[in-house]
């Protein structure tokens, strides 16, 4: 079966509270009929299924997601692409109204029982005890029952189980000694821990949604660049249309400083537009007839029509943010191993905690002190922070490289970006401009103005890529150029026209060699320009015999970041590689300006794919740098491809980066994020097994509360997604 046929869904997923939930989640999918993938991101609330539709159906991924308690919906492709939790009678993230409420309830016993840990023999009456903490035990605390009842039946756990048992266990507890005859009176009941760790359970998980909605601040923003109506030119009147109803070749009005509604081209006006919520570039573009302009971006001071070229879904706006949320939905390498860790951590600490209950009661002869160690054991257990270590860590991470023009299509090339060993670019569009430019010119006579103006003056109606790069050269220098009669082109060899009442001549070698023109003036500096790679045009002037007026040379010239960018990945110990399919001479010389280690030339692009390979062999993680079809095989073969937007689409889809300005600085500042955010996920798996390998072994031994447990627990998710919000500080230095 090929990948053509199958279909994607996208499942918005409720009810979850930790990596088993997940866990649970994706097995339960994987096991319908025809699903070939299925990955569920904990902290986006999706699942991404990748199915066979001719076995597989919507309701059927649907049905097996509710059959394990959960609650799904499909998120269809015209749907916003940040979706809120499955709203359902069980309450996924408490409100702020429900923490307060479980907080009013639960001061009385919190105060009582830290006057006593100051010495103060404050006891609230035992029936007062019993009404604070019932409410907050069976309505505030019914979704963690709901949910709980719902892994049991699924034959599995997660932490709402744990804290159900855990604060069960405290409230049974107490409720056994205030009406057992036997404990009339008795004083040391721990209504206040169970009470308290739902709060601090509670309170956790509401801190924990604020922050998780700020790992997706970058998709919404971008997603808002989008405005709801535009101004368009129907039958001669200008109308306001909502921005659905807008077609392809309609003409789009954009007043200064609007928000540019379509992706088009410039049909009339000139204007400076501001990209940088797109491209990451700092300083506005100029856009004039012909050009082409990006949904999304703000118009200057100019007034624009514009013809709308792409609506819709193929906008490269919705582009963009598809790329990023499914990398966002998508699982690191290293995720894996968390899910499989957390797939048998809730039945590992039930187990423990059993054995803590064991021990104590039978060993210790202390039954109440068993039973508090081991809701201790429940509740500081909570998996979590580990559920939340990795995702949180690759949402920031993309969403602040999005922000920054680094579109990354997938988790594993943010991941795998902080090894990779060597970056192999090709030259032509990546580490040059892509066009040629005129980068040298010598006159017989030594006035390099007058030719350049003769010159310019022949091509000035051209549209070769070589008279262009002299008309625009002649422009930047304000020379004034002279009308040309008989104008005539000569295939293969160039063209004559008269100006004044000069024949010039202007061409290459064979045609000079027609004329009989002696270019031994100049041919010392000829053979050197060539040696670099550079193209060379000869002018000449006929009259009784035709004379060498000059030489123009042509080559396409380095970008301005491209010698910073190269020093900056050999400053981090990468190996740099140019693999061109340009002649020796001008590939080799490009390879000395910008100090690359190896320079591979004259090579056809199934072989870039080959040398790729070799050097993957030789040297490790590869990373492939390139804008054209040519490049598609190489970057599809190297560990990660990283594509220039202003390349060809083949380019970007067969790369697992795309940097949305031609900037080959971007390409360290993609590498710079990866490392960023793996040192993250790093940080973030490090503090969520410490909360548990040196919490669980404290409350078995009897050394924290359920109450300091609740408080760990909670602190633990918040400190990772915390820590993980740091990454938003991040700033390429491409900027």
């Amino acid at each position: 079966m090929t990948k053509s046929l199958n279909k994607a869904w996208t499942l918005a997923i409720g009810g979850m509270s930790c990596a088993s939930c997940a866990s649970r989640v994706e097995k339960a999918l994987a096991k319908v009929p025809g699903v070939l993938s299925a990955e569920v991101n904990l902290v986006m609330e999706t699942a991404q299924i990748s199915v066979n539709p001719a076995l597989t159906t919507a309701d059927q991924l649907v049905d097996a997601v509710v059959a394990t308690g959960f609650q799904a919906k499909v998120i269809h492709q015209e749907s916003p692409l940040i979706t809120e939790p499955v709203q359902t009678q069980q309450v996924k993230m408490p409100d702020w109204w429900s923490v307060a409420v479980s907080a009013l309830l639960a001061s009385p016993l919190l105060g009582a029982m830290l006057l006593e840990w100051a010495g103060w023999q404050v006891q609230l009456p035992a029936w007062l005890q019993w009404a604070l903490a019932t409410p907050v035990q069976f309505w505030l605390g019914a979704r963690f029952y709901k949910a709980g009842w719902s892994a049991l039946k699924a034959g599995a756990g997660n932490m709402d189980l744990l804290v159900a048992l855990g604060t069960s266990a405290a409230y049974g507890l107490s409720v056994y000694l205030l009406f057992n005859p036997i404990h009339a009176g008795m004083q040391h009941l721990y209504f206040e821990s169970s009470t308290i760790v739902i709060t601090l359970v509670l309170l956790g998980k509401w801190l924990e949604a604020r922050a998780k909605k700020q790992t997706t601040e970058a998709i919404r923003a971008l997603n808002a660049l989008r405005p709801e109506r535009a101004s368009v030119l129907r039958h001669g009147q200008e109308v306001q249309l909502a921005i659905d109803a807008v077609l392809v070749g309609d003409i789009v009005v954009i007043r200064p400083g609007e928000r540019i509604p379509v992706d088009g081209r410039v049909q009339q006006g000139e204007s400076q537009v501001d990209e940088s919520l797109i491209t990451g570039e700092n300083f506005p573009v100029s856009k004039k007839t012909g050009d082409k302009v990006t949904g999304g971006a703000v118009n200057g001071e100019g007034l624009l029509h514009v013809v709308t070229t792409t609506i819709g879904t193929e906008s490269v706006l919705a582009r963009i943010v598809r790329l990023v949320e499914s990398a966002q939905a998508k699982k690191a390498p290293i995720q894996r191993l968390v899910d499989k860790v957390s797939a048998v951590f809730v039945p590992v600490v039930i187990g423990i905690a059993s054995i803590t209950l064991i021990a104590w009661g039978v060993l210790g002869g202390d039954w109440q002190e068993a039973i508090l160690n081991a809701i201790s054991v429940l509740v500081i257990a909570c998996p979590c922070a580990l559920g939340l270590a990795t995702p949180t860590a690759i949402m920031v991470g993309t969403g602040v490289a999005a922000q920054h023009g680094i579109l990354i299509k997938d988790a594993e090339s943010l991941e795998l970006a902080h090894a990779v060993k060597t970056v192999a670019f090709d030259k032509t569009g990546t580490l040059t401009e892509g066009h040629p430019k005129l980068v040298a010119l010598q006159s017989v006579a030594g006035n390099k103005d007058y030719l350049l103006t003769l010159a310019a003056s022949l091509q000035v109606g051209s549209e070769h890529p070589l008279a262009k790069a002299v008309v625009n050269a002649a422009q930047a220098k304000g020379l004034l150029l002279q009308p040309v009669l008989e104008l005539q082109a000569l295939p293969g060899k160039g063209l004559v026209g008269l100006v004044g009442d000069q024949r010039l001549y202007l061409g290459n070698a064979r045609l000079m060699d027609e004329l009989g023109v002696d270019c031994v003036a100049l041919k010392v500096a000829s053979e050197s320009l060539e040696a670099q790679g550079l193209s060379i045009s000869w002018l000449a002037i006929s009259s009784a015999a035709s004379t060498l007026l000059g030489m123009l040379a042509f080559g396409d010239v380095l970008k301005p970041t491209a010698i910073s960018a190269i020093k900056r990945l050999q400053n981090q110990d990468i190996l740099t590689v140019m693999i061109s399919g340009d002649n020796q001479g001008s590939a080799t010389s490009v390879g000395n300006q910008l100090g690359i280690s190896q320079v591979y030339a004259q090579v056809l692009p199934e072989d870039k794919a080959n040398i790729v390979a070799q050097l993957k062999r030789a040297h490790g993680l590869v990373a492939m740098v390139g804008d054209g079809i040519n490049d598609a095989p190489a970057l599809a073969a190297a560990d990660i491809g990283i594509a220039m937007s202003s390349g060809t689409d083949v380019a970007i889809h067969a790369a697992g980066i795309t940097l949305m300005r031609g900037d080959p600085a971007l390409v360290a500042d993609a590498i710079e994020i990866s490392r960023r955010t793996y040192a993250k996920i790093r940080q973030n798996l490090f503090w969520a097994f410490v909360y548990n390998v040196v919490g669980i072994p404290l409350a078995a031994l009897g050394l924290l509360s359920p109450v300091i447990a609740g408080g760990a627990m909670a602190l633990s998710s918040v400190s990772v997604v915390s820590n993980a919000l740091l990454l938003k500080r991040w700033r390429p230095e491409a900027n």
